[in-house]
């Protein structure tokens, strides 16, 4: 097989084993496939980490029980698959504030 048949066979394998973020994805399964994700979520005032494990349920359970609405967690699937697919990339996401919940 030539160099450029095996690159491409790479690259496919590449794309088809990166994680796909959802909001259904559980808090477990996101932190043990994208570290960042943590740092992340606490910036956004999601605790995912208590003692040490996992908290239990879904980001969208999660952000939900935070009071974060749908746009918002739609935002979190977004910036997390950006994590996700993108471990070592620098991106500074926006903090949208909602001046009516002040």
């Amino acid at each position: 097989m030539c160099i450029f048949a095996t690159t491409i066979i790479n690259t496919i394998k590449l794309h088809l084993l990166k994680m796909k973020i959802t909001k259904e994805i559980t808090i477990e399964e996101l932190i043990d496939e994208v570290p960042s994700s943590v740092k992340y979520l606490m910036d956004e005032g999601i605790r995912c980490i208590v003692c040490g494990e996992p908290i239990w349920g879904s980001l969208e359970e999660a952000a939900e029980e935070k009071g974060f609405e749908t746009s918002d967690i739609e935002r979190f699937v977004k910036d997390l698959q950006f994590l996700s697919d993108n471990p070592s990339g620098e991106k500074t996401f926006e903090k949208k504030i909602d001046v009516e919940k002040l």
